[in-house]
């Protein structure tokens, strides 16, 4: 049996910004050369305006952008530098164990990392889901739909997963709406059967939208 034993971190405040950990630091020599040859395996969307293509670990920081403090309330449960490593490094895994994971999302024009969207399957989902989120300054411009269409679209046609779900909080309106205008509809039997303070919305196959 292995035991990990964790010390605990503290945090420190440097210009308003979390200090990064040492494990964020891009891997250098034949570990970054193994690292680029597992990203390359991660297939890669093309939209009108986006790029879909596997994570690096310099994404992170937008990660933590998104997911830190008041703007990951809706994510993580415990909204720090800490818990949105974990989260991250455990999306991305998801490629190696399930075939399915975290895209980064940028923009065709420029490269800039706009957000990102997943497939995946966490610990109390009842099925895959479609996750997507994006940056303040990415917001308001369509962005998280086309990304997420992308990825659902990918998910049944070419994963041929059997369904797709997206968990919301209630109070996270903005995923709410962006799950309708996806073609989502609210599952109330699958919520009761949770039996948890949580919306599922299914979203549809290809072709099937109402």
């Amino acid at each position: 049996m292995l035991v990990r034993l964790r010390r605990q971190r503290r945090l420190s405040l440097r210009g308003g910004r979390m200090t990064a950990y040492p494990c964020e630091t891009p891997a250098i020599g034949p570990a970054a050369t193994l690292a680029a040859q597992f990203q390359s395996l991660v297939p890669v969307l093309e939209t009108r305006r986006l790029r879909l293509r596997a994570p690096h670990i310099g994404d992170f920081e937008h990660y933590a952008e998104i997911t830190v403090g008041a703007r990951g309330k809706h994510i993580l449960e415990d909204p720090t530098r800490e818990a949105a490593w974990y989260d991250f490094t455990q999306m991305v895994a998801g490629w190696t164990l399930r075939g399915h994971g975290l895209w980064t999302v940028e923009l065709r024009s420029g490269g800039t990392v706009a957000g990102f969207v997943l497939l995946g399957f966490e610990p109390g989902d009842p099925e895959p889901e479609l996750g997507f989120m994006m940056r303040a300054s990415a917001e308001g411009r369509g962005y998280a739909r086309e990304a997420a269409l992308a990825a659902r679209d990918y998910g049944y046609a070419v994963l041929e997963l059997p369904s797709l779900v997206s968990t919301i909080a209630p109070a996270n309106t903005r995923s709410r709406l962006l799950a309708e205008r996806l073609g989502a509809a609210r599952d109330p039997q699958l919520e009761a059967a949770l039996q948890d303070d949580i919306l599922v919305y299914r979203h549809p196959a290809p072709g099937t939208e109402i």
